[in-house]
């Protein structure tokens, strides 16, 4: 299953039409020029149940670059710098987005130089108890050895500031930190730069990952 950008507002302004998820002819679509910020180390505080990497944020460059870009917003928390078309190239991203999160993990794991990385799938509808603890875990012990993890969402969820983020074809994001003890996650998201980052509770995140996966 392919996924690509499909944020509501945008469609609407570009005029795009879906159906099923998957692109009804040609598209073309207008997208906000990648955005480099320095990068910020939060202050981290283990003992308190949190932790944020410092990512150096770069928007996508078009609406079907959100893995591409998705993996080198994380790779930036580690200080590397790599081109999201040579990413793009290696991950099999074409016009219709990146197939899997399985196509994102082994791009990461070269890139990191170590096996760093593993994906996790979550095939149900919604995620189950077992399944949040998981993605939790995962987001907490990945940060603490200092990797963001990258997941592969689609549809609709809301952030704790009650913002909805709609991509209902797919998109990739990067969690680059989390709060009381991974209860709450930080998301780096390539789509639009003026929502770069913002938190969500673990509960919407492994919803929102359901169907897809991701990988830490």
């Amino acid at each position: 299953m392919r996924t690509d950008l499909i944020r509501r507002t945008a469609l609407t302004a570009a005029g795009l039409a879906f159906t099923g998820g998957a692109i009804a002819g040609p598209v073309t679509a207008a997208v906000a020029s990648p955005t480099q910020s320095p990068a910020v180390t939060v202050a981290q505080d283990r003992k308190g149940g949190e932790r944020e990497l410092g990512v150096r944020y770069e928007a996508q460059p078009n609406f079907y670059y959100c893995g591409p870009a998705a993996a080198r917003n994380a790779l930036s928390v580690q200080g590397k710098n790599i081109d999201v078309d040579a990413m793009a190239k290696l991950m099999g991203t074409t016009e219709a987005g990146t197939n899997s999160i399985n196509d994102i993990t082994p791009v990461l794991n070269k890139e990191t130089g170590r096996d760093a990385y593993q994906s996790v799938e979550i095939r149900d509808p919604a995620a189950d108890d077992t399944q949040t603890d998981k993605l939790r875990a995962d987001i907490v012990t990945a940060i603490d050895e200092g990797h963001a993890v990258v997941a592969n969402i689609a549809g609709t969820a809301t952030d704790t500031d009650g913002t909805t983020h709609s991509f209902e074809g797919g998109h990739y994001i990067s969690v680059v930190g989390y709060r009381d003890n991974g209860n709450t996650v930080t998301i780096a998201d390539s789509a639009d730069p003026d929502q770069a980052t913002y938190r969500m509770s673990i509960d919407n995140l492994a919803d929102w990952t359901a169907t897809r996966g991701y990988t830490a």
